[in-house]
């Protein structure tokens, strides 16, 4: 039997909140509009647009609203100016209101559906923000197992972390610890394992048939956990290069065993079409 796969970032959020032991770390995330991208801004001054359908980080756009006061008037008035600034791959633009934000975004993304979501503010490795990917698998027992947390660091002026936009491999305790020390970073390390599980879960009571997901994850500056999104065809032959092969070999064991891949060639086996 095929893997089940769901492209729909927005289907996966809403089958992850009514979940309470979830849903406190997803950040808030709505249909793009220009009332939303209005409201979000004016709350959490900084928002992602990304595509509801997309791997790799391709079409992830930030958007940012700042403000500056502006000197008394005679009548003692003091205004406040408002600007935007738009960020894509190494490109940023500025707009000096909302209205041309929103033609700038909409000539990007034309028909396409896209999501707003909240920005967390990203710890940082040196200078470069990063995020967690948490790999749950399902085992060999039909169980769910998280085999494998790993950081993921930003290419300079990139806003995603991706390995395909030039984003590099980071280990977690290599990334954590600067913020955490060593007990704090392995109950940080135990959370998101059981995070990743029950994630899987979650989906799994909607998807029965999805065998595997990669969590990503953002740590504010308060470490506090946030899913950024889940990909259900995470990736796997690019932990082939980690010091660690016996870890590696776990994980694509397990890929052969939910018929990810095939034992004999180590190919990918045939999949059914995404959901």
């Amino acid at each position: 039997m095929s893997i089940q796969r769901v492209s729909s970032k927005w289907t996966k959020t809403n089958v992850i909140l009514p979940n309470p032991s979830l849903s406190a770390y997803v950040p808030e995330t709505r249909l793009y509009a220009m009332e939303h991208l209005n409201e979000m801004l004016a709350v959490y001054g900084t928002v992602y647009i990304k595509p509801d359908n997309g791997t790799y980080g391709k079409g992830v756009m930030r958007a940012e609203r700042l403000t500056e006061p502006l000197p008394p008037t005679e009548e003692g008035i003091i205004g406040e100016r408002t600007w935007y600034i738009l960020r894509y791959e190494v490109e940023t633009h500025t707009f000096e209101n909302l209205e041309d934000l929103h033609k700038a975004v909409s000539h990007r993304i034309r028909k396409r559906p896209y999501l707003i979501q909240r920005g967390i503010p990203l710890l940082h490795h040196e200078t470069c923000p990063f995020d967690l990917r948490v790999l749950t698998q399902m085992n060999l027992r039909k169980q769910w197992e998280t085999t494998l947390i790993i950081g993921r660091v930003a290419a300079p002026d990139k806003v995603v972390t991706n390995h395909h936009s030039g984003g590099t491999v980071r280990f977690f305790n290599e990334l954590v610890a600067p913020y955490l020390d060593v007990k704090e970073a392995v109950r940080l390390e135990q959370k998101l394992s059981k995070m990743g599980e029950r994630v899987a879960w979650q989906l799994q009571k909607r998807y029965p048939r999805l065998r595997e997901i990669g969590l990503d994850i953002g740590l504010d500056q308060q470490i506090y956990p946030w899913i950024l999104e889940v990909n259900t065809r995470p990736a796997i032959k690019v932990f082939s290069s980690l010091p660690n092969k016996s870890l590696y070999h776990k994980i694509f064991r397990y890929a052969v065993g939910y018929g990810r891949y095939t034992a004999s060639t180590g190919k990918p086996a045939r999949t059914k079409k995404k959901a």
